[in-house]
This record gives C-alpha cells, sequence and structure tokens, in this order.
C-alpha cells in the first residue's frame, strides 16, 4: 500500500513526543482503557479498516454540509481546496487503520504530535504546503468532532459484529481511542498545562 502524501508514521525524522509514556498511561487510565478494548479496537479494525472509503464518504459530507468546518479546508481564495482536502482525506484514512492496529507505544505518540501540529497555527498548512487563511483548526471544533467520529461508526461496526456484546465492546473501545486522540492532539493549545 503506497503512503498518502505527507504520511510520516515511521519516518526517523518524526520527533519524539514531550507527551511521555507515563503520561500515557495516565491518559490511558483517565478514559477507562483495559486489555479488553484494545483487543475490541484490534476487531473493529477488521472491520473499519476494510470501509474506510464509506466512512471518510459520512466524514467528508458532515465536514463538508457545515461551513465551520470546512473552512479549514479553504484555499487562498476562501473556497475549499479539493487537493488539501484530497490530501487529508488520504491521511485520515490511514488514522483510522493506525488507532486500530498500532500499539500505543512512543512511536504512536510521535506521530499523534505530529498530527496535534497540523491542526495548530505551529503546523497547518504546511504539509500540504497550502495557502490557506484559516491558521488553525479551533480547539473547540477538534473536542466536538469526537461526537460525530463516533457516533457515525457504529453502523460500520455493526456490518461485522457477531453479536450486540461485541457491538458494544468495538464501541466503547472506538470512543474511547477516539477521545484519546482529541487530547493528545490539543497538547500543542495549551502545552503550559501538561
Amino acid at each position: 500500500m503506497t503512503a498518502p502524501a505527507g504520511y510520516t508514521y515511521d519516518d526517523p525524522s518524526l520527533s519524539p513526543s514531550p507527551v511521555t509514556l507515563a503520561d500515557l498511561d495516565d491518559l490511558l487510565a483517565s478514559v477507562l482503557w483495559s486489555e479488553a478494548d484494545a483487543a475490541a479496537l484490534r476487531r473493529a479494525g477488521e472491520i473499519l479498516v476494510p470501509q474506510t472509503e464509506a466512512i471518510l464518504d459520512v466524514w467528508y459530507g458532515f465536514v463538508g454540509s457545515n461551513p465551520h468546518l470546512v473552512a479549514t479546508f479553504a484555499g487562498s481564495d476562501g473556497t475549499p481546496d479539493g487537493d488539501y482536502l484530497a490530501a487529508v482525506r488520504g491521511r485520515f484514512g490511514r488514522w483510522i487503520e493506525d488507532l486500530c492496529r498500532r500499539d500505543f507505544d512512543a512511536g504512536w505518540l510521535a506521530y499523534q504530535d505530529e498530527i496535534a501540529r497540523r491542526h495548530h497555527t505551529s503546523g497547518k498548512n504546511r504539509t500540504d504546503s497550502v495557502d490557506s487563511p484559516s491558521g488553525h483548526v479551533p480547539l473547540r471544533h477538534l473536542f466536538a468532532l469526537v461526537v460525530p467520529i463516533t457516533v457515525t461508526i457504529r453502523d460500520f461496526l455493526a456490518s461485522g459484529a457477531t453479536d450486540e456484546v461485541e457491538l458494544d465492546a468495538m464501541y466503547q473501545a472506538w470512543f474511547k481511542a477516539v477521545t484519546l486522540s482529541a487530547t493528545l492532539w490539543a497538547r500543542p493549545y495549551s502545552p503550559d498545562l501538561w
């Protein structure tokens, strides 16, 4: 599989995250993470990764129908930049796979920090060399988007779940992992509070 443009997960030059593994353990405890969640998230990946394009269609439909959200993808003329949207879409798809299949370790933390910078003024628009008037993704939207990225996933999980118990376990693990991601992506917005 060819990596999307700007996808640098395994790049050896990627800076380590200032979030330590001990910090990560504390965050995992805060979201009630368990080994059962890890297994459920892996199982969710078996169902979700093959449906990535359909999932992204739903999420992009939601973002595109909300002017305040799609504005972060505007080019210099103020209209949504199709190339920018496509590049981010490829990386967003890989995020689904990484979230479900990668270990939450130092490498994962480093890439979450890279994603965080790409939402923040310290790195927004640089990866794709976009001249966008939107210099960051507002933090309020970063947290609020946990809801649509979570609630829209249930039907996708249901398509491959063996029963309601498995579906609920996968759904809860997804919700916890998405919340963890958004929390890590918020770090550059208030590094002094970490």
